[in-house]
């Protein structure tokens, strides 16, 4: 077999492997978006390596749109074979994927704009709503830890990463004149102790691995001492500076795992009496998703749901759909909390609130995910004095914290535990996928002190025969 890697190669975004099989077989390995790069970014989503009507199936290993984004794009431009993922994966992409398209239009209207007053012609949005929802046709949903034969010679099983909902090991077992090949692609790694969903669970021994690195040089602090900081957080900004509490983060998995850390300080009785909002269609309409599917929570939430039969919700937390809601936010004059995606600041209903109050140095913007280095996030955190938001310009008077441990993926050490239910003698090679290069080759070492050998970083485009 051959592998080819199309993103996510020494970088973070755009998740795409592609497996061809000696029957000819196509198999892409995630279909995510690149991220956070500008004007790039389009071109690089636009500008496959492959036609995507060749594409036999896609197996996805979670919904997050830098692993799934471009499948409306793919079966925009014929792309009309099977995508597999678990079940809880393929329910969240039905309401992803045309959010997305709902963006790729608006974002496609605003540029157009620009383009006309140049006198240009207007262009094409990279797919549309209708192309996001259309797409879920095509998905198969398939619970974990089940064998699922995809054709005579391939089968797939999914295996709980705890990373988001739904989130899986892609464990690809292919029947080749050679014998028997065992292919795992981990997609993203959870945390070993997550707040709501089970912990990451042991994958079959495999031939080859495919592995996450985004966090593979850092480590990261515990639950509980992140709860305490975000008490922290709140207090000084909405007790002590009377100010707005600005929390950017991700509609699946982050905006859910925060709710529930403040309704647990709700339960204790520790929150100061301020309002609280989550402003985000898809968090609303994700987070529904999620108390349908219990099935992914650990034993904590189970016992918590016993006595608070929703650890979403409390008296003072609101969820806002409606543009003319969330405009009404920002009238608001005493101290309030805001979550909003998204997680990097590039886009959605947060950079209005940025806008709005990063220059007051009562409030505070608080990051709780990972922010790739070009973007808005990123640059906040590094101390920015002065940010461009949507095209104006702001002094960066609020104050600027991050959480790292609310972040959906492993440290360095977690991750490596986590690989420890392989025994790498048997590993014949390990590819590291979705991390910045410096990262990654100081996971390399790392994961080379622990035994593993034959550890590739592939680059951009790059082939295997394997």
């Amino acid at each position: 077999m051959k592998i080819t890697f199309y993103g996510a190669a020494r970088e973070v975004t755009g998740s795409k492997v592609l497996v061809e099989t000696e029957h000819g077989k196509k198999i892409l390995l995630d279909c995510g978006q690149f991220q956070g790069k500008g004007l790039e970014t389009d071109r690089m989503n636009r500008s496959l390596a492959f036609t995507p009507a060749s594409i036999d199936h896609i197996i996805l290993s979670h919904a997050h749109i830098d692993h799934s984004g471009l499948i409306p794009f793919l079966y925009r431009n014929g792309f009309d074979g099977s995508v597999v993922c678990t079940n809880a994966t393929r329910d969240l992409c039905s309401i992803m994927l045309a959010d997305s398209g709902k963006i790729q239009e608006l974002d496609t209207y605003t540029f157009n704009k620009k383009r006309a007053k140049k006198g240009l012609s207007p262009v094409e949005p990279l797919y549309t709503q209708a192309d996001g929802v259309a797409s879920m046709k095509l998905f198969i949903g398939v619970a974990y830890d089940r064998k699922f034969r995809i054709d005579e010679h391939t089968t797939v099983r999914f295996t709980n990463t705890g990373h988001m909902l739904g989130s899986a090991v892609v464990t690809i077992e292919l029947k080749e004149k050679e014998g028997l090949k065992r292919l795992a692609y981990t997609g993203d790694i959870g945390r070993p102790v997550n707040r709501i969903l089970r912990s990451p669970e042991p994958f079959a021994q495999a031939d080859f691995l495919i592995t996450e690195s985004t966090y593979g040089d850092r480590l990261h602090s515990s639950i509980e001492e992140s709860d305490e900081e975000l008490f922290s957080v709140v207090n000084r900004t909405c007790v002590e500076k009377k100010g707005k509490l600005i929390i950017p983060a991700f509609s699946v998995g982050r905006t859910q795992e925060v709710v529930y850390s403040l309704n647990k300080l709700y339960n204790q009785k520790r929150l100061p009496p301020v309002d609280m909002y989550v402003d985000s269609p898809l968090s609303v309409n994700a987070t529904n998703i999620f108390r349908l599917h219990s099935e992914c929570f650990n034993d904590d939430v189970m016992k918590v749901m016993l006595t608070d039969p929703d650890p979403f919700g409390f008296n003072s937390l609101f969820y806002i759909s409606s543009k003319e809601d969330s405009m009404r936010l920002n009238d608001i004059k005493k101290p309030v909390i805001i979550i909003s995606s998204s997680g990097m600041m590039e886009a959605g209903r947060v950079k209005h609130h940025l806008a709005n109050s990063i220059s007051n140095p009562a409030n505070t913007v608080l990051a709780v995910g990972y922010c790739a280095p070009s973007t808005l996030g990123a640059r906040l955190l590094r101390g920015e004095k002065e940010v461009s938001i949507h095209g104006n310009k702001y002094p960066v008077n609020a104050e600027i914290r991050k959480i790292d441990s609310y972040s959906g993926h492993g440290d360095y050490k977690e991750m490596g535990d986590y690989l420890s239910c392989q025994d790498p003698a048997k590993l014949q090679k390990v590819f590291l996928v979705h991390g910045e290069y410096e990262t990654q080759v100081k996971y390399q070492d790392y994961l080379q002190k622990r035994g593993f050998r034959n550890i590739n970083i592939p680059s951009q485009g790059e082939s295997f025969t394997i």
